[in-house]
């Protein structure tokens, strides 16, 4: 430890604000060669992907319908008939789409090389035993941004999709979903949900700082399911219990698993 204290005088101001600008500078070049490869790619992504919830057979509906099939008590589930048919009405939105979409892609993809990128510009100025931690946080936060984002896509999106897109104030109100609408709500969604399960690695720093324990965790667990039961129900709004449940669930499974880091007490851990 003693060693590394006199590298981290000798850097000037100016060296911290040359290292982030190197640092940038590879996070966006990165970045654009991803988006570039992806730019290519999507039209088959949109297809094979992100279109994908838009058909009968996706494979979240096809569990809902397996579960419901053997469950009399619940909501009886169906594939047939739902087919989701977008349409563009602005004369420059498809590409426009094509374009955001390949960025914001490329931006899911490249989170552990932002990440990295990220941890090799503060190194230098931890010690070794906070190294570990924050390499440590670090993987946790990119690992449960993936997990976020996977939760987002075959779970969250498509059961909010498949209530709205049947759902009719009137039946001679006939729904044409927009692209662009479309869009909007899969990256709000996903993004959303990759960003709501970095909550775990934001209860263990708080908690590493002594700002939180697990008393405050089981005191407003009450609270919390509340909250979280009301949050869910904005996600999707839909007054069938089972959908309710299933979104419910895993963002519960992270509050509890934000309380099984933190520590027992309030002490500040050393």
């Amino acid at each position: 430890m003693a060693q590394e204290q006199p590298q981290l005088q000798e850097m000037s101001f100016w060296d911290h604000i040359d290292a982030l600008r190197s640092m940038l500078i590879r996070v966006v070049v990165f970045l654009v060669l991803v988006a570039l490869g992806l730019f290519f790619l999507m039209p088959s992504i949109f297809d094979s992907v992100i279109l994908a919830p838009c058909h009968g057979d996706f494979v979240l509906y096809r569990f809902f319908a397996r579960i419901t099939s053997s469950a009399s008590w619940l909501p009886q589930f169906s594939t047939e008939g739902f087919n989701v048919e977008l349409i563009n009405i602005k004369l420059a939105s498809q590409f426009f789409i094509h374009m955001s979409t390949s960025f914001w892609l490329a931006l899911v993809l490249s989170f552990p090389f932002v990440l990295y990128q990220l941890w090799t510009f503060v190194s230098p100025a931890l010690y070794s035993n906070e190294k570990r931690g924050v390499k440590l946080a670090f993987f946790i936060g990119c690992l449960m941004f993936f997990i976020g984002v996977a939760v987002g896509y075959f779970i969250v999106f498509p059961v909010t999709l498949r209530f709205l897109a049947d759902y009719h104030v009137s039946q001679m109100v006939p729904n044409q979903i927009s692209l662009d609408s479309y869009m909007d709500t899969f990256l709000m969604l996903i993004f959303v949900m990759g960003i709501i399960f970095e909550l775990p690695l934001m209860a263990w720093l708080l908690g590493s700082l002594g700002v939180l324990h697990r008393g405050f965790f089981s005191t407003y667990r009450r609270h919390a399911i509340v909250a979280l039961l009301v949050l869910a129900a904005i996600i999707t709004p839909t007054g069938d219990p089972f959908t309710l449940t299933v979104v419910f669930l895993p963002i519960y499974l992270l509050y509890e698993f934000s309380a099984y880091l933190v520590p027992k007490s309030a002490a500040v851990v050393e």
